[in-house]
């Protein structure tokens, strides 16, 4: 038997009520709740990592409902496995649009994510009158917001353009980013994206490109040729997008060789790589737009609430699930009760969307879904307010970025489509 989808459930739904007895007034005035899926590697290889996305949508959409939720309802939360492949995603994407989801999010990987967004393209444009959005929480690709953007795409996250901006800016403004610069990537979307990224960036900044690797993903154990390929290259900083054992291990070489040179980052913050890193990390420098301690008030109310109800802190994916959701809710408000859920309504109300979140103004950028955060750039030193990972380190932050200010032009490439 094939399985039923979303429309086959509608019309059962309306079968099955031929012949009931009307329904109290009461429960037909009820108001649909909205309904968030988290389309996840929730087991197999990748797992611990990628399910702190989910972790946090869960936290913060319990926290929405326990101030209201949204339509006089609880936005209802539920978690599908991809198990890591793209075809697991594409048939959870599937299972949770006929299970009725209005909003699919995902954060783990930039892959899987490409699979949902074409998928949600395609249901939509066949299904006009049952839509569904897709939230990039932690997917970065550029192509997700340039050839493959959509008009119910919308990424939350940052992208390489915009960390290679706001690194290269907070280390000029500690005069830490020296004249001649490394770049060791991994080989593939991202990888390439960052390396890109910092070789525009050398032609609009008074550094030089000294030299460039891309290297195959998680398969090296010994990094020590390219740590001695860093030396000989004279470099004053290494940038590299790495992360996970990449990025661990790249540390360690550098360490064990003895280099004395700057690191810039993008994922040093992920849970693993400060403790795996050690000592060899104090020093280098980190863009991203969550940061505890330079989120003030609400960064420490968020680390101890979170501790308290989930029993750790949070990592910064599930602090940017959380951020999401604040943005979403902010947006909902907007949006007066009703009796049918409009994704094209929220759509539009996200659009029209300005957070202020304790670093300063949150925007969509309506042209092609790409949030406008402000980024913090940090340093890592030990003793800092939040020290991470069961370390003594954490990240200081040295400079507040705001959105606009590094955020990458429309890409020519996104041809988004708008609702009539």
């Amino acid at each position: 038997m094939m399985p039923l989808d979303r429309r086959d459930v509608l019309k059962l739904a309306g079968a099955a009520a031929v012949g009931l007895a009307a329904p109290a007034p009461a429960l037909a005035q009820a108001r649909p709740a909205l309904k968030i899926a988290s389309v996840e590697t929730l087991s197999g290889p990748g797992s611990t990592v990628n399910r702190l996305w989910s972790l946090g949508l869960k936290y913060g959409i319990e926290k929405i409902n326990a101030e209201g939720g949204w339509n006089g309802q609880k936005i209802i939360y539920a978690e599908y496995d991809t198990e890591g492949t793209t075809g697991g995603a594409s048939q959870k994407t599937q299972a949770a649009i006929a299970d009725g989801a209005h909003i699919i999010a995902h954060g783990g990987s930039s892959a899987i994510g490409g699979q949902i967004t074409e998928d949600v393209r395609k249901w939509n444009l066949r299904n006009p009158a049952a839509k569904v959005l897709f939230f990039g929480l932690g997917i970065e690709a550029l192509e997700l917001t340039g050839a493959k953007c959509h008009y119910h795409f919308f990424r939350f996250a940052t992208n390489a353009d915009i960390r290679i901006r706001a690194l290269v800016a907070g280390m000029k403004a500690e005069n830490a980013l020296g004249k001649k610069v490394f770049s060791i990537n991994q080989n593939y979307s991202w990888g390439h994206d960052i390396q890109a990224a910092l070789e525009q960036s050398a032609g609009e900044n008074d550094f030089t490109l000294v030299d460039k690797v891309l290297h195959d993903v998680n398969k090296i154990q010994d990094f020590s040729p390219y740590a001695a390929r860093i030396a000989a290259s004279g470099a004053d900083t290494v940038f590299t997008g790495n992360w996970g054992n990449d990025l661990s291990l790249l540390l360690k070489a550098v360490q064990a060789a003895g280099l004395k040179v700057r690191f810039a980052t993008t994922f040093l913050d992920l849970p693993g790589a400060l403790s795996s890193a050690g000592s060899a990390a104090l020093g280098y420098f980190h863009a991203e737009l969550w940061n505890p301690q330079a989120f003030g008030a609400f960064g420490q109310e968020l680390w101890t609430d979170y501790k308290a109800r989930m029993g750790t802190v949070p990592s910064t994916s599930e602090a940017k699930s959380i951020l999401a959701l604040l943005f979403l809710q902010q947006a909902l408000k907007s949006i007066p009760e009703t009796s049918k859920i409009d994704v094209d309504q929220i759509a539009q109300a996200l659009e029209r969307t300005s957070y202020k979140a304790p670093t300063g103004d949150v925007t969509m950028r309506a042209t092609d879904h790409q949030i406008a955060w402000p980024i913090v750039v940090s340093k890592v030193e030990q003793g800092a307010k939040f020290a991470t990972d069961g370390t003594d380190m954490g990240f200081v932050p040295i400079k507040v970025i705001p959105g606009g200010e590094v955020l990458n032009a429309v890409q020519a490439s996104c041809k988004m489509q708008r609702p009539s």
